[in-house]
């Protein structure tokens, strides 16, 4: 339908118009742009007052908007609106307030009741609401819930700068805001179950309303919904309730009254919790500096700012600056409030943190062990903060690799935390979630993917299906899911939690970006490096967008698409992103940071990739070297690189070193983890391999049988270490001459890599490739036996 088709079939209802009618139509089509909004809108107007359609033209002054530089969309959607608001005040003037209170609210899902207050009666308010729709001012979206577009709203909010009376209809939307939140009859605030579900509308009142117009009572209509939303976790969100709060302040105490300050650090921890550290640092930064010159250097505020920039510059990568403003917090506070004061404890606590969000587990879990003892003394064993201090060593130790010390910790507090604050409190979920992630780190998967499941419900449960920690859960389920091989159940669980992340809080949020780097993984251990690619550089360019450039979360996604590449086949490019990494690496986080240790590590993989092997083995060497010093000889981390300097040795032949250190690996696993863990398994399987490549047969046979039963009792006989372990066991078999065992087990291996992988899989496609090369072999060594009988036969006819 064309444009002049739409305007003539709302403006005569379908009765077909004559020829200078629709040349009119068609005119004023043209006149307004061929905007769908605006031609409904004329169409609906034409055929409710009956006007003429020149006369109708000729009364917008539409002629005069033919100008060259084309269509100003806001300027003829006004011109339009402006007739059909004189028509619908005529006729209705409650109709007229209805649509300019919308004009402040959410565009979408308004309450019919959300608007009662503004009418005498419900019939009242249904026949105002009639006469809108009719005029297409608005839309019926569903049962009981009102939809205005959004051109619509722009429009009835403008008003002229010089305006000294409030815009029309604010001061309506404020009033059934009111209404919402302190029912008729009560200054009360109504409980959150009433109100919450207009939060979309109270969010679209705040970000709407002009600062020049903001209203007296800012406080009794944000603070309270702000509070709610810090307490769901939800500050992203809030902004525009801390944005109003702060000028609202400003304007009623002045700058540098100490409640001004305090609205200036809500709206920085939003900015932070919102991932916008652009804009939160200036605001702790000038709010420290204020604060000190006002308050005093030793006031409690200014050290709940000194603290609270502390962890900003922490969350944008500033680690030498998060560690020196935590050390200065905790001098004055320990100065100040003693040593024991839980101000003092507490800033202990976040010194500990920011050590370890630097990588420096040896400096951090000291402070920490300091932090629980103090704690137990001062407040007890099952004092809330305590609770949290042994929360805080249990996570740090299983960073460090310290696996038993976790679980015994993550096991007391958890069951402290269900007798102290019950079974469903939010922090008795989070240590049921640290709980199962000691367990995966522990190779017991169906423990963890059990205890994920649990919090994951019981999250919904309490804290909804959009909070963050419920998010947090879905994505500690999805990475279960993929460490035990089910990888498409992986794929979804991960997609349905960046669909509500993006929902929710939007494509730049860090939460966002992570899940979408880890959905990316996931195809990576898939062997789908198509899918994988194009989220690891969106993930990666987001971050460049919002960070700085060091940032470290900037370098994990730069490494994480150098090791895509790697893995599909692009050494240059991973090469050229390893390098850039580990040159920024080196420059901010230093030489023995494991970001830095990761990049080193990821381009030796890369140069042994393309034959380089004495580059790989040298840098191997000295990530090996930094792994032992600064976390120790069994941390996992430590023993991935033992294993990659023993692939080195092994690719250049130095068969007694590579069979040493794999060796080393795999006892050393094997005493931290047991003999049944996922990487004893992977252990167990580089050594035997290793016998293989020396010629050692009988030895790799006998490991790889060994390793192969236990993959297939612990992980299944279809997940990818098993598939992996079949088929060198099979290649083993050929290279023994028993060819019909292994075409067998890779006819088995085969069917269960196409079925649990896709065809396309590297380790599909290389086990393919080993049957047919053992079929090949077994009809050569069938060849040559008959020629060899032939042979023997004419010797002995001779």
């Amino acid at each position: 339908m064309s444009a002049a088709d739409l305007v003539c079939t709302l403006a005569l209802n379908g009765t077909t118009p004559g020829f200078e009618y629709r040349q009119q139509a068609e005119e004023l089509a043209k006149n307004l742009g061929f905007l769908p909004l605006a031609l409904e809108q004329a169409g609906a107007y034409l055929h409710q007052t009956g006007s003429d359609i020149a006369a109708y033209r000729e009364d917008l002054g539409l002629f005069l908007d033919d100008a060259s530089d084309g269509i100003d969309p806001e300027r003829t959607i006004a011109r339009v609106w402006n007739q059909t608001l004189k028509a619908i005040a005529l006729r209705n003037p409650l109709s007229v307030t209805l649509l300019q209170a919308m004009a402040w609210l959410a565009s979408d899902a308004i309450p019919r009741v959300l608007l009662s207050p503004l009418a005498p009666d419900l019939r009242a308010q249904n026949n105002a609401l009639g006469l809108l729709h009719a005029y297409s001012m608005i839309n019926f979206s569903a049962p009981g819930e009102l939809g205005i577009h959004r051109l619509v709203q722009v429009v009835l909010r403008a008003s002229p700068a010089d305006q000294t009376e409030p815009p029309s209809g604010l001061l309506e939307a404020e009033h059934v805001i009111r209404e919402i939140l302190y029912p008729v009859g009560s200054d009360a605030l109504a409980p959150a179950e009433h109100w919450e579900h207009s939060i979309p509308h109270i969010l679209a009142l705040a970000s709407n309303t002009p600062i020049a117009h903001m209203s007296e009572r800012a406080d009794e209509l944000y603070d309270p919904v702000a509070a709610h939303m810090n307490d769901q976790s939800q500050n992203a969100r809030a902004i525009p309730l801390y944005r109003i709060l702060l000028a609202h302040h400003e304007a009623t105490m002045g700058r540098n009254h100490p409640d001004t300050l305090g609205s200036r650090i809500n709206l920085a921890a939003a900015y932070q919790a919102a991932g916008d550290l652009e804009q939160a640092l200036p605001i702790f930064e000038s709010t420290l500096k204020k604060s000190e010159e006002i308050l005093g250097v030793d006031h409690p505020q200014t050290l709940i700012a000194s603290n609270n920039l502390g962890h900003a510059y922490g969350a944008a990568g500033n680690v030498k600056q998060a560690i020196a403003q935590h050390e200065t917090t905790l001098a004055k506070r320990k100065r100040i409030l003693g040593k024991t004061h839980p101000e003092t404890l507490t800033s202990l606590n976040n010194l500990a943190f920011a050590y370890e969000s630097s990588g420096n587990l040896i400096g951090a879990i000291p402070l920490y062990r300091d932090s629980l003892e103090a704690h137990e003394q001062v407040l007890g064993n099952s004092h809330p903060q305590t609770l949290h201090s042994r929360f805080n060593l249990a996570r740090a130790s299983l960073e460090a690799g310290n696996l038993a010390e976790a679980l015994d910790l993550h096991t007391a507090t958890l069951t402290e935390r269900e007798r102290v604050l019950g079974g469903t409190h939010p922090k008795t979920l989070d240590s049921r979630n640290d709980l199962a992630r000691t367990y995966q780190a522990m190779g017991d998967l169906s423990k963890a993917i059990a205890l994920h499941e649990t919090t994951l419900i019981q999250r919904q449960q309490v804290l909804g299906d959009v909070h963050p920690d419920t998010l947090q859960s879905m994505n500690n389920l999805a990475f279960s899911y993929q460490e035990n091989g089910d990888f498409e159940l992986a794929v979804r669980s991960f997609q349905a939690a960046l669909v509500i992340s993006l929902k929710v809080l939007g494509e730049m949020h860090p939460t966002t970006l992570d899940l979408r780097a880890n959905l990316a993984f996931t195809y990576q251990q898939m062997g789908d490096t198509a899918h994988a690619l194009p989220l690891l550089q969106d993930v990666l360019l987001r971050r460049e967008k919002a960070l700085s450039s060091a940032h470290p979360q900037i370098l994990l996604s730069r490494h994480n698409l150098a090791s895509a590449y790697r893995e599909s086949n692009n050494p240059r490019r991973a090469i050229e992103l390893y390098q850039i990494n580990l040159t920024q690496c080196e420059q901010v986080m230093g030489k023995a940071h494991d970001l830095t240790l990761q990049a080193r590590q990821g381009l030796a993989l890369t140069f042994a990739q393309v034959g380089e092997i004495g580059r790989a083995t040298s840098l191997l060497e000295e990530v090996l070297s930094d792994y032992k010093q600064t976390l120790g000889d069994i941390h996992a981390k430590t023993l991935v690189a033992q294993s990659g300097l023993a692939g080195t040795y092994l690719a250049s032949k130095d068969f007694m070193r590579a069979i040493r250190l794999y060796k080393d690996a795999f006892l050393l696993c094997e005493q931290r983890l047991g003999e049944s863990h996922p990487d004893t398994l992977k252990s167990r399987l580089n050594l035997a391999s290793a016998y293989q490549k020396a010629g050692n047969l009988k030895r790799a046979i006998a490991l790889h049988e060994a390793n192969l039963s236990q993959c297939k009792q612990v992980m299944g006989d279809a997940h990818p270490l098993t598939l992996q372990g079949s088929n060198n066991l099979a290649v083993a078999y050929c290279e023994s001459g028993d060819f019909q065992r292994s075409v067998r087990m890779l006819e088995i291996a085969l069917s269960h890599c196409a079925k649990t992988l896709g065809d396309a899989h590297a380790q599909t496609l290389q086990c393919r490739r080993n049957l047919s090369h053992v079929h090949e072999m077994a009809k050569a060594a069938q060849q040559s036996n008959a020629i060899a009988d032939y042979i023997l036969r004419s010797g002995e006819i001779s």
